[in-house]
Order: structure tokens, then sequence, then C-alpha cells
């Protein structure tokens, strides 16, 4: 469902419309289209209007995206990387009134830098911080990763065949060539995975 702008909303809207024009109208460009994403949150760039614009761009009837403030773009760094990623590679330009971005200058294409600088700098904090999570819940006795998913029927029948004798590279094959699939939906069960199966069912 989509949701009306508010009255403080669609203030906003009119007046970053009325930047971009008057942006648009200062360096003797036509402006296109404007798309607006009223109601929906800039976190990232699964929305609407953004969607619409970059179809636009690709497909080669715009020259340049313009957006009057950066985080109306994305509030995610990295997800700005991505795209100033794809303006580079598609040829078009990659403009923020609020923050000096403008790919199509020597200065603006520096801002654009600077702030990817800080986006690999974002992942990089978020992968530290991932790691260091897992390495205390590992040490707490968490068990982490996905958990493996087996029939009480087929763990039964793995047991009998692992009690009669059968190797783990012996039973992989039998069910290999049998077409089993493996817990995660996979077609070649190793050896390897057999003992977390077993414990995991």
């Amino acid at each position: 469902m989509r949701l009306q702008p508010s009255l403080d909303q669609d203030a906003g809207l009119e007046a970053q419309r009325a930047a971009i024009q008057a942006e648009c109208k200062r360096r003797g460009r036509q402006l296109v289209d404007v798309i607006e994403d009223a109601g929906f949150s800039a976190m990232d760039l699964k929305r609407p209007g953004i969607k619409a614009a970059l179809e636009v761009l690709e497909a080669g009837d715009a020259k340049a995206l313009v957006a009057a403030k950066l985080d109306r773009l994305s509030r995610s760094m990295i997800d700005f990387t991505a795209l100033m990623a794809t303006a580079t590679k598609q040829g078009w330009a990659l403009v923020a009134l609020d923050c000096a971005v403008d790919t199509t200058t020597p200065a603006g294409e520096a801002m654009a830098h600077v702030l990817a600088t800080f986006a690999q700098f974002e992942r990089r904090l978020i992968g530290q911080r991932t790691r260091e999570a897992l390495a205390v819940k590992k040490k707490q006795g968490v068990r982490l990763g996905r958990p493996a998913s087996i029939s009480p029927q087929l763990a039964r029948r793995i047991r009998l065949m692992r009690t009669r004798g059968l190797t783990l590279q012996e039973i992989s094959e039998r069910l290999n060539r049998e077409g089993v699939p493996t817990p995660r939906g996979g077609a070649v069960w190793r050896p390897t995975s057999l003992p977390a199966v077993l414990r995991a069912s």
C-alpha cells in the first residue's frame, strides 16, 4: 500500500522539485521527468521510483540522475557506491545537490570517491562486527550456520548403513546413485557432511 505524503512531506518534495528544476535551468539542461518516492524509506534502492529512474537511464533516455538530497537517493553509502558504479558503466552522470556530488566535474567526482571510500570503511566495519559476534557465539557453544534438515526415516537409514559397516564414502555414493537430495536440496552427498547431518537429526 502506497502511503500518501503528509503536508510536511509534500512541502519537502515541492522544495526538492524546485531545487532540481532550478539546477537544470542553470545548466541549460532539459528535465526529462521528476520521479518521487513519497511514503517510501530511502534505506535502500528497492523502491518503485528509483527503479523507474534507473530503467530510463539504462535505456539511454536520460543523461543524468539528479537528486536534491543524497539521502533521498539512499542512506546507505554501500548502495550509493553501487549506484555510482552503475552510472560509470552505463555512461550517465550522478548529481546530488546538497553535498557537491557531480560526476560531470572533477571536484564533484572527487567528492563521490570520498563517499565511496567511506562506503568501503562501512563495509569493513560491518564485516569486522559480524566476525566478532560470530566468534563470541562460537565460544558460547552456539552452533553456527543453518541447521541441516533431514527426515527421521533417512536418518535411521543412514545410521543403519553405518552400523552395518559401510564407510561414510560408501553411504554417500549409495545416496548419490539413488538421487536422494541432500538436506539443503543439493544433488551430491559428501562423506564429510554425514556426521553433521546425523548430529542435527
